[in-house]
């Protein structure tokens, strides 16, 4: 039988399998209210908070946090986003259930938090982790046509350490079945058992539920290609407990990884009487992953250090509520910097997140806990820990083990309990129930006591020992970890605002200033934190550092340290790109080492400096290149070389003693043997005179008219020749007409206390991202952009399609 035939005979086996199962992800229809009284429409996934206002009263902690040294409590006005998620929420809608339905589930992504879920009247399942995936059996309450589905969430102060939203933002799903057997949810688990360019093995394990299996049961296990042919297939009977385990044999296989994310397509069909009862898809890539002292990190049997980045769940201006648009902008921006793998921290990521990890090729460490029983903050998840914690890295595991982008597990951040008695059997009971739910994978957890978790050997029991931060420990205790190698688990926390630079520059460990900000010049990080140079210093050093996840690739809300006392400040400054998406000089710093296939020259400062003519200006480069000449107005500051003895000098090329004056500023780099790899220009602005804008899109040039995709507009002001104006803070409106909305705007200032959902903004050093909603009728988005006071007006059109 030819691949063309399979694939019709699969479309159909599936459209019969379809009438006894069906998905439908409900999101319209919803209602929402913070009283039980009054009532809006809203779609899902939906954050109730993310309109604010902000105003410090939200959460306001008086507290010492730990994790940053300190020891006196002080007012916390910003540290979990300053805006309105604390309190109750309520959410219902209606829907359908079909004649001769016998068994309905409903799976719920993620509703922050403390979910309960009622339906019709009836309380139908619960569950506490607001940030985890859980499932809900409701047969026993459904009933045929109308059903209505209600919703309860509470969100409680000083509940969390950063912004966690509130809503039910991530999708939920309704599953029903007609037959009286089907595959239970979670329980096709696929795993790469051997590996090499010829030969593949693939071992899957299933499992049906509902009525027991009978002689005539089997599960036929079918593996096809990303163009739906065949590939191998395995047809078994169940046991006794529904469950089936098959072996596919793959000849020539195609390997998962970042540089080539190959998906295949696992196909398990239920028979009953060799009538096809249910049927279930999986996405499935075929790799292996290992770690070890010899060979250190190894993805399919090469080896190779991790280049990772941590992410929290929120998504800048759109808040918590999850969007597949943003996530693929995020993606494709740290690809793009060279970036291979991301850490959900601190919890468990989005089973979308995890799609598009595995479409688009970024490895990831799932992470489930910030603390365990020791709690970090009065309301945290310690709460919870001694309960659910089981439950929660079971649902982690199960939920996301068929992802081939996951190539860790992570059972804690930063835990108390490595030094205290008890802490190493809390670890060894955590990742051996990951071990027991999935062999495949290493387990680790970000460390930040090294001296306390080696002498209660809670960091010698773990597979992946992970160090945050603790450069200066890398050494010193690297000899008592049996396992023979460390992973920077967490890195860098260096701390900027985009296009904002300070003088004198210092590198310093507790710089702040009145406006809030801190320097561009990537310089400035916290006391127990370091530079990125300090990393790959080690990285590169030493073997048997495996890698890093630096915080953080983007700002976030909430935690803005160096500024945890300082109001208005309300987000984070970590980010390589700030909360906008806008990326930060550093950006390029890590792109000039990361990004292997494309030479990166970047220049700062801006060259617009008013009044700061004659005056010390440092000029930096960041360069996969050795070395670089600087002019000023066509005359030579100097050719420099990198210097592996500088800790600054080693990785960046820094003219320390320019002095400003207006015009351009251009380096040349090249490479070791003295080829040119680069070169770029930085030039004084004169008055703004127009409007540019910039549109990024999730397809090629247009927004889908699926309601859900988004269009990503960076808005800034030019000269008269069209050179960028950095310096520019004005305010700016928003019209958008036709087959879109607005949605939001943000300009990654930490300390803007405008909305991020109303039409107006000021530019932040020169910038601001407007982002814009299509509906889901075909055409066209008018959108108009206004700087009020200087009478300019930009207006684009952008299509949309189906």
């Amino acid at each position: 039988m030819n691949k063309t035939l399979l694939t019709m005979v699969f479309a159909i086996a599936a459209s019969t399998a379809w009438a006894q199962r069906h998905e439908q992800t409900l999101s319209e229809g919803w209602h929402f209210s913070r009283d039980n009284a009054s009532w809006q429409q809203v779609s899902i996934p939906h954050d109730w908070a993310i309109s604010g206002p902000f105003d410090k009263k939200w959460d306001l902690q008086v507290v010492a946090i730990e994790q940053n040294g300190e020891k006196e409590k002080s007012e916390k006005s910003g540290r979990s986003g300053a805006l309105p998620w604390i309190g109750e929420g309520f959410y219902q809608r209606h829907f359908t259930i079909a004649p001769g339905c016998r068994h309905a589930e409903l799976l719920f992504d993620g509703a922050m938090s403390e979910p309960t879920v009622y339906v019709n009247g009836q309380k139908a399942g619960y569950w506490a982790y607001g940030y985890n995936a859980f499932r809900v059996d409701i047969t026993p309450y459904m009933k045929q046509g109308d059903n209505l589905l209600e919703v309860h969430l509470n969100n409680v102060e000083e509940s969390s350490r950063w912004y966690p939203g509130g809503g039910i933002y991530r999708p939920v799903k309704l599953i029903t079945h007609k037959a009286d057997k089907h595959i239970a949810t979670w329980s096709v688990f696929a795993r790469t058992a051997e590996l090499s360019k010829q030969h593949a093995t693939l071992l899957v394990d299933a499992r049906m539920e509902g009525a027991k299996p009978t002689a005539t049961t089997t599960m036929e296990i079918t593996l096809y290609d990303d163009k739906g042919g065949f590939v191998a297939a395995n047809r078994i009977q169940p046991d006794a407990e529904g469950k089936v385990a098959a072996s596919l044999d793959v000849e020539k296989p195609k390997m998962w990884s970042p540089e080539s994310p190959y998906l295949y397509t696992l196909v398990t069909r239920l028979y009953q009487n060799n009538v096809l009862a249910d049927i279930e898809q999986t996405k499935v890539g075929l790799r292996t992953v290992s770690v070890s002292k010899e060979k250190g990190f190894q993805l399919n049997g090469v080896t190779r250090k991790l280049k990772g980045v941590c992410l929290h769940h929120d998504l800048g201006p759109l808040g918590a509520a999850e969007n597949k648009a943003a996530l693929i902008q995020r993606i494709r921006q740290l690809k793009e910097m060279g970036c291979d793998a991301i850490r959900s921290a601190h919890n468990m990521p989005s089973t979308l997140l995890m799609n598009l990890c595995d479409s688009m090729g970024m490895m990831a460490m799932a992470e489930s806990f910030d603390m365990w029983v020791y709690p970090k903050c009065k309301n945290g998840y310690a709460r919870f820990f001694k309960e659910w914690s089981d439950r929660d890295i079971t649902n982690l595991v199960l939920n996301h083990r068929n992802h081939p982008s996951i190539v860790m597990w992570s059972i804690g951040n930063e835990i108390p309990e490595q030094g205290m008695k008890g802490g190493t059997a809390m670890a060894k009971h955590l990742q051996d129930l990951c071990h027991q739910l999935d062999p495949t994978r290493p387990v680790t957890q970000g460390m930040d006591r090294p001296d306390n978790a080696i002498s209660t050997g809670f960091a010698q029991a773990m597979d992946v020992p992970g160090y945050n931060y603790r450069l200066h420990k890398y050494e010193p205790t690297f000899s008592k970890l049996p396992q023979g190698f460390l992973l920077g688990s967490e890195t860098a926390s260096t701390v900027s605002s985009r296009g904002v630079y300070k003088f004198p520059v210092e590198v310093s460990n507790k710089k702040t200033y009145a406006d809030g900000q801190c320097s561009g010049y990537d310089v400035e990080y916290c006391s127990w934190s370091n530079l990125p140079d300090d990393d790959w210093r080690m990285q590169d050093d030493h073997d048997w550092v495996i890698g890093e996840f630096v915080w953080t690739g983007y700002d976030y809300l909430g935690e803005p340290t160096p500024y945890d006392s300082y109001w208005p400040s309300r987000s984070s400054y970590f980010g390589i790109c700030d909360l906008a998406g806008l990326p930060k000089d550093r950006y390029y710093l890590y792109r000039s080492k990361w990004n292997l296939k494309e030479h990166t020259t970047h220049l700062l400062p801006h060259w617009t400096w008013p009044g700061r003519e004659g005056k010390v200006t440092p000029v930096f480069c960041y360069t996969d290149g050795e070395s670089g000449e600087l002019f000023i107005n066509g005359k030579s500051q100097g050719k420099l070389s990198k210097d592996a003895s500088k800790r600054i000098g080693r990785y960046r090329l820094c003219w320390d003693n320019v002095k400003y004056e207006p015009g351009e500023i251009k380096v040349v780099t090249y490479d070791k043997e003295g080829k040119k790899v680069g070169e770029t220009i930085q030039k004084t602005a004169g008055a703004p005179t127009q409007i540019v804008l910039e549109t990024a899109f999730t397809e090629k040039d247009y927004v889908k008219a699926d309601g859900e995709d988004l269009a990503f507009i960076t808005v800034s002001l030019a000269d008269k020749d069209g050179v960028f104006v950095p310096t520019a803070d004005d305010q700016l409106t928003f019209e958008v007409s036709g087959n879109g909305r607005f949605e939001a705007v943000c300009n990654g200032d930490a300390t803007s206390l405008e909305p991020f959902t109303q039409p107006t903004m000021k530019l932040f050093s020169g910038k601001l991202v407007l982002i814009v909603r299509g509906t889901t009728e075909p055409g066209n988005i008018q959108v108009k952009v206004t700087a009020p006071k200087r009478k300019l007006t930009k207006e684009i059109s952008i299509k949309t399609r189906r």
